[in-house]
């Protein structure tokens, strides 16, 4: 089984694969005709929600956390267990290096949110196939897990959130086959098709996030998603330990879209706020990365207690901007595990034993990326003849166009590499 952490040499040469294989404007109508168009009205059926955190590894400590947090703001605002499904592997909380063991939190000195959050699919359970079967409600294709699925129909609001590790086409699994775009779009396709949704929202967090919608999700299929970032850029870690940062935790605690998206949710009451005025307010915060939209964007005019739900409980009156700590760090996702090896060099005793296995483990991860790096350039010069070449790393096709167009050859390419 490939682990999270030696994909990341996999990321460089995806993007060369990727691009060099790829060499009605909105009425102005209110919100209730819109809501009669499109079933915006949850009280005609049942909310749903999917939660999947990609990766595993107490370096990846942020993907879990934000699902765990997702978690808490749903149960919050009044969707119950049997609606909610869970992928986390399940290996933060009581992890030796966690310095709150059984707590996991999404903030510097925020609250537990692990508790109560439902194991539906953990450790060897988190794979890409059972996902697949959780979406379409196939309990007889799941291998393990709760055996929990989505038993949604026709009136009922779907919200799938992803965070985790990307590159162009495909997001990860803790646990074996990556998801591709082509995939998971075949999937959207059997469930639009099987009535699984009125609507449905989806939020993806990963680096690339936007090659996984991008020129695939067609607008009748009654889906509105936004992403971390377009086909072609990284997504960021936040809450990261800097240099002179005297934080107990070596590792990011959150990611910046998924931090913004959800503070802005704690922060306000999901019946007056809508999934566009929430989009724009973290695509304001996540200034790092272009925060795209896909799909149907009228369904955005819904708002977020739509599939969120909605509490009575009072809306917090410290500012968004105040829900921020001085001292946060936004780190691009594929160096976030460098911050946590670094870490773990400068706080080991100087010659000690642990400060020579902390050295010796940044050390093979910075040698595996000098190593993808020449092979890209070796790749580029071979393919291409001369260094302007090079500039096909960055040539992206038209947003209205998937990244790559056959994807049994990236498949091919992929497994080539692992």
């Amino acid at each position: 089984m490939m682990t999270t952490s030696s994909r990341g040499s996999l990321v460089p040469f995806l993007l060369l694969t990727a691009f060099a294989m790829a060499a009605v404007s909105e009425s102005r109508r209110s919100f209730q005709e819109i809501a009669s168009q499109s079933g915006a009205d949850a009280s005609t059926g049942t909310q749903w929600a999917v939660l999947v955190a990609g990766s595993n590894g107490y370096y990846n400590y942020r993907h879990q956390a934000d699902v765990c947090h997702a978690y808490q703001i749903l149960k919050a605002n009044g969707l119950k267990d049997e609606n909610i499904i869970v992928f986390m592997y399940d290996d933060i909380a009581e992890n030796e290096q966690n310095p709150t063991k059984g707590i996991i939190i999404n903030k510097p000195n925020g609250s537990d949110v692990y508790h109560g959050v439902p194991k539906d699919y953990t450790g060897d359970e988190t794979t890409a196939a059972n996902l697949y079967a959780v979406l379409l409600g196939n309990k007889t294709a799941l291998s393990g897990g709760s055996g929990k699925v989505l038993s949604s129909g026709p009136n009922d609001h779907v919200f799938f959130y992803y965070t985790d590790h990307g590159s162009p086409g495909l997001v990860a699994m803790p646990v074996g086959d990556y998801i591709y775009a082509n995939d998971l779009m075949n999937v959207l396709k059997q469930m639009y098709k099987a009535k699984k949704y009125m609507n449905m929202v989806i939020y993806i967090e990963a680096c690339e996030a936007g090659s996984m919608l991008q020129g695939l999700l067609p607008k009748e299929m009654g889906i509105f998603a936004t992403t971390a970032s377009n086909a072609k850029e990284s997504s960021y870690g936040y809450y990261c330990p800097g240099d002179d940062d005297s934080s107990e935790y070596d590792t990011c605690l959150g990611d910046l879209y998924s931090i913004a998206w959800m503070e802005d949710s704690d922060a306000h009451d999901l019946g007056k706020e809508t999934l566009q005025e929430q989009y724009l307010v973290v695509k304001k915060r996540t200034n790092l990365s272009h925060v795209m939209q896909y799909g149907n964007t009228v369904l955005s005019k819904a708002f977020l207690s739509t599939y969120m739900g909605q509490s009575s409980k009072k809306v917090s009156s410290v500012p968004l901007d105040e829900l921020s700590s001085s001292n946060s760090l936004a780190v691009p996702q594929r160096d976030a595990d460098l911050v946590f090896f670094q870490r773990q060099v400068q706080k080991a005793p100087k010659g000690s034993s642990e400060s020579a296995e902390a050295q010796k483990r940044l050390d093979e991860q910075i040698a595996r990326r000098s190593h993808a790096d020449r092979s890209i350039n070796q790749i580029v010069n071979q393919l291409f003849g001369d260094s302007s070449a090079a500039s096909m790393l960055t040539d992206v096709r038209p947003e209205d166009q998937p990244v790559v167009d056959d994807w049994d050859c990236l498949k091919t390419f992929v497994s080539e590499d692992l």
